[in-house]
């Protein structure tokens, strides 16, 4: 089969390959599945890149999460999941066969039924990103009646913290740095979408709800004096991102605002919880409360070109990914980068594409070239 692998850490062009391997069979409790689409999210290029290094048994194919078809199954799983359209969540943690490749091999629990009507695009956006926003809203309890304030509402994270709040009943607010943005988190179904850089930013949160119960945070350094002009005694502010630098916690002041801060790294979320996470997130697709945001598209053969431009962060500008940012492709703010996977020959959108149109058409051709997604935001799994 097809696969991306380094065999090494460093930088994309440097280490990632594309190469023909031997494809896995599923052992016992698992299941094997036809990748369509594969999300890169920035955890996936950090391990790569050795920022963030994990050991490697003999190679790597990178990317936790995607979506496809179940086309086998190991011992002690039910053989009606063959044919089972699924979402993946963590395909590489602590295993070899990530995502972007023509199959990968997970633990069944670790493919989740698509509901009908769900795309492959949606479902390979999920797991980092909408896992983690699950457990920074739900881990302090239910939310029916809560206000939740989500910061950087544009982003992955932010998208679906947003979406799965409102499904649980909680009111929303999401702060973000710009018109294009407020846009995506209006889109998302924010209640109230607040510019974090206007001077009377709390002001207007405060005039939009009296209490915030749940912040949850891309930037706590950044963040944390505005979070604390909103907080009251028991608001819970979770944080799923690390910051170049660490912040400098203001004791005193989260002492006399008696908050309560918790840290997510989503590598270390407790089984039950990340089987309840995809529980609750499958429950919010079948009923139509998850989207997905504008991705730029990748065949698996460019998939340095993908994590390049992940790794480039959000611009401006630059829907079209021959234009470069300080010698990366460029993506426009808020969008997803997206290896996809689909087992078809990619056509060229041309030269640039229109806001929110992939940047290849993957429902079209005949031959077998995966493609690869990439997923915007902070790196909430890292």
């Amino acid at each position: 089969m097809k696969a991306a692998l380094y065999d090494s850490h460093g930088p994309a062009a440097e280490v990632l390959r594309v190469e023909e391997v031997e494809r896995p069979e599923p052992g016992p409790s698992e299941v094997r599945v036809k990748v369509a689409v594969s999300a890169v999210n920035p955890t996936d290029f950090k391990t790569r890149s050795g920022a963030t290094p994990r050991p490697i048994d003999g190679f790597q194919i990178p990317h936790q999460d995607g979506a496809g078809v179940v086309d086998a199954v190991g011992d002690g799983v039910d053989p009606a999941r063959i044919g089972q359209r699924v979402w993946l969540w963590l395909a590489a943690a602590g295993r070899q066969w990530g995502t972007a490749a023509e199959w990968t091999v997970v633990p069944e629990r670790q493919a989740v039924p698509l509901p009908d009507g769900v795309s492959m695009e949606l479902g390979a956006s999920l797991g980092v990103p909408a896992m983690t926003a699950h457990r920074c809203l739900f881990a302090a309890g239910p939310l029916p009646g809560q206000t939740v304030l989500v910061a950087g509402g544009a982003g992955a994270v932010g998208h679906f913290a947003i979406q799965l709040a409102r499904w649980a009943g909680a009111q929303v607010i999401a702060t973000v740095s710009g018109p294009e943005k407020a846009e995506l988190a209006r889109q998302a179904g924010a209640d109230h979408v607040v510019n974090y850089r206007e001077p009377d930013a709390a002001g207007k949160i405060k005039a939009a709800a009296q209490r915030v119960d749940r912040v949850v945070e891309v930037a706590l350094g950044a963040n944390l004096g505005l979070d604390l002009a909103l907080a009251h005694p028991d608001t819970v502010i979770v944080t799923y991102a690390a910051e170049p630098a660490d912040p400098v916690l203001p004791v005193r002041a989260c002492m006399t605002a008696n908050v309560l801060l918790r840290f997510i790294l989503l590598y270390g979320v407790p089984a039950a919880a990340l089987d309840q996470a995809a529980a609750d997130i499958s429950a919010a697709l079948a009923d139509r409360a998850l989207t997905e945001l504008p991705s730029h598209r990748y065949p698996l053969s460019d998939i340095v070109s993908a994590h390049e431009a992940c790794e480039a962060g959000p611009v401006g500008a630059g829907s079209d990914r021959n234009r470069r940012q300080n010698g990366r492709p460029a993506r426009r703010a808020g969008r997803e980068t997206v290896v996809a996977l689909r087992h078809h020959v990619a056509h060229p959108a041309g030269p640039a594409c229109r806001d929110g149109e992939a940047l290849h058409d993957l429902g079209r051709g005949d031959a077998a070239d995966p493609h690869v997604r990439l997923a915007p935001g902070a790196d909430p799994a890292r």
